[in-house]
């Protein structure tokens, strides 16, 4: 290791000649209270920015012991200090000039849910924090210039340093609330099952959003106020008593007239399954925190997916225990959905009417007359809601704004009423007796089979410059290959999207065999990742990226649309 001054040094003779000379100051470097280090220098000035990171020694950042101990709290802390940290950079950004991306400094930047991110790691043991940043050296043109990245790593640096990475500089108690607030959701998650429910959402939360395209929540919203019917309070170790609606396990309808609410309840549960920032209005909207959203997704690849719970018979012939499609309809896509979710884990669907398959939701009594099930190879949702229930354990939320096909079937229907929640449980049971009721198939489905083993490709065998682009939350482009992840409605940051395409490459590079099938490949990944924390995915320190934890759930759906996947069965 060298020292801060020999890294002066070394700027000063580098400084004016070409920028491939950068390339010098890969190390580590002794500063005053941290160690700067140099992972990766960029090639040009107009080039992806160079990787930084600096690294605080426990003692001497002191953070205390009880901030980070367990893993919901230091995940939270990690939050905080790289949010802080960004905010001080902020301030710093193009200060020191040049063309391309000269005077860049920035790190990860967090939204309103609280994730894992290689972005800054506390050391659960020492205490150390290591904080990852991007910084674009300086150039005019492509000629160093090297007294400006002086100024960077002289002065913007060591400022953002002090401000965010050494606890005798920050908020102890805004920190302390910080961490209390982390308790008090990990808590309400560890409650959820023992009291029988899939969600809670909080009296006085703010569901709306501000816009379309911002996820801060709407001023002079509705706040959120829980029917007495539905009425749960739960002790929480620094807030105390809460109370706030409790979704129980089982069969949930959202109703209600257009433009109420339905959605963006069904919205805030979708998120819930993830931890939000204190003010963001969702902070006690808490879901299972394994519940997928599902839906329709026209065009999606499906590969050997038992379907057969669903669709049977079909016209052409074809197999729908493994079924394969470049191209699924709706109905098939969404059956896709729900059976790979089954094999992900889930516990909990969510599903919106607007974004479904009519034919795969329902087929109402009159249809049923006219064309006989015989002549229908689709069983639809509704035939099978209860019994995903009664024999997987797997609970259903679902918006419906234009059938009461299944209030028959619900265990609880809540009306949504200018974003004011309404029990009409009792109330629309008795106007359901008069319609008939859908009957069902005579026999159960047979359980899913779940036996896929992918196969490795051979274009990543030996391979170490594999291309990986990240298509913001779209999807992740991987060689020539992108995989679809427009409509994994629970990705929430582009760094998840990112990790998922680097969690590919590594179960390509290391774990597929053709023998283990999907789920223990899964299971390895998430070993690995636990074990090594997500920079465990990277081939080196040099090359660990901006990545933020996925859940289980959005591994499964990423292996599940990569086309360039085969598998065995």
């Amino acid at each position: 290791m060298q020292t801060s001054t020999e890294l002066r040094s070394l700027l000063s003779r580098i400084d004016h000649r070409g920028y491939p000379a950068y390339k010098d100051t890969k190390g580590m470097y002794q500063f005053p209270g941290y160690v700067l280090s140099i992972d990766h220098v960029q090639g040009d000035p107009f080039a992806s920015p160079s990787k930084v990171s600096v690294h605080v020694k426990g003692k001497t950042a002191a953070f205390p012991q009880e901030l980070y101990k367990d893993t919901h709290q230091r995940t939270a802390l990690q939050d905080e200090l790289t949010r802080q940290f960004g905010r001080k950079a902020e301030q710093f950004a193009f200060k020191a000039k040049g063309s391309g991306k000269s005077g860049l400094i920035s790190v990860s930047r967090c939204c309103q849910e609280v994730l894992e991110r290689t972005a800054c790691r506390i050391d659960p043991a020492t205490g150390d924090v290591v904080l990852r940043m991007e910084i674009g050296f300086p150039a005019n043109g492509r000629t160093i210039n090297a007294r400006e990245l002086e100024k960077i790593l002289f002065d913007f640096v060591p400022e953002c340093v002090k401000h965010a990475l050494f606890y005798k500089n920050m908020d102890g108690k805004r920190l302390r609330s910080i961490i209390d607030l982390a308790e008090d959701q990990h808590y309400i998650r560890e409650m959820l099952p023992k009291m029988g429910l899939c969600a809670f959402v909080a009296d006085g939360s703010i569901l709306p959003r501000e816009s379309g395209i911002s996820p801060r929540p709407m001023k002079g919203g509705v706040k959120f106020r829980s029917p007495e019917e539905l009425k749960v309070t739960m002790d929480l170790p620094h807030r105390g008593k809460i109370t706030g609606m409790g979704i129980r396990k089982g069969i949930t309808l959202i109703v209600g007239g257009g433009y109420h609410g339905k959605s963006t309840l069904l919205k805030a549960l979708e998120l819930g399954v993830y931890d939000h920032i204190a003010g963001d209005g969702r902070e006690y909207v808490i879901t299972d925190d394994t519940a997928m959203k599902i839906r329709a997704e026209d065009g999606r690849s499906i590969q050997k997916t038992d379907i057969s719970m669903f669709i049977n018979d079909l016209p052409n012939g074809k197999d729908t225990v493994k079924f394969c499609t470049e191209d699924a309809s709706g109905s098939t896509s969404q059956a896709a959905n729900v059976v790979e979710s089954i094999e992900a884990g889930a516990s909990l669907l969510l599903i919106d009417e607007d974004t479904s398959a009519t034919n795969f939701m329902i087929r109402d009594e009159l249809m049923q007359r006219v064309i006989h099930r015989d002549m229908e190879p689709i069983t639809p949702f509704i035939e099978r809601i209860r019994e995903l229930y009664d024999d997987y354990g797997i609970s259903t939320i679902i918006v419906a704004g234009s059938s009461g096909a299944y209030f028959h079937i619900a265990d609880s229907i809540i009306q949504m009423d200018r974003y004011v929640p309404k029990d009409i449980t009792a109330y629309a049971k008795k106007e359901a007796e008069s319609y008939p009721m859908i009957t069902g198939p005579e026999e159960p489905a047979a359980r899913p089979d779940f036996r896929r083993c992918p196969r490795p490709s051979q274009a990543f065998k030996g391979n170490d410059r594999i291309k990986m682009k990240t298509l913001a939350k779209e999807g992740v482009m991987i060689n020539k290959e992108t995989i679809d992840l427009r409509y994994v409605e629970q990705i929430t940051d582009s760094e998840q999207v990112t990790a998922l395409g680097y969690c590919m490459r590594y179960a390509q590079k290391h774990i597929l065999d053709g023998r283990k099938d999907l789920r223990q490949v899964v299971d390895e990944l998430e070993r690995v990742m636990e074990k090594g924390t997500l920079s465990a995915l990277c081939e080196s320190s040099s090359s660990i990226s901006c990545m933020a934890m996925p859940r289980k759930q959005e591994i499964f759906a990423c292996f599940n649309r990569y086309r360039g996947l085969k598998l065995n069965s």
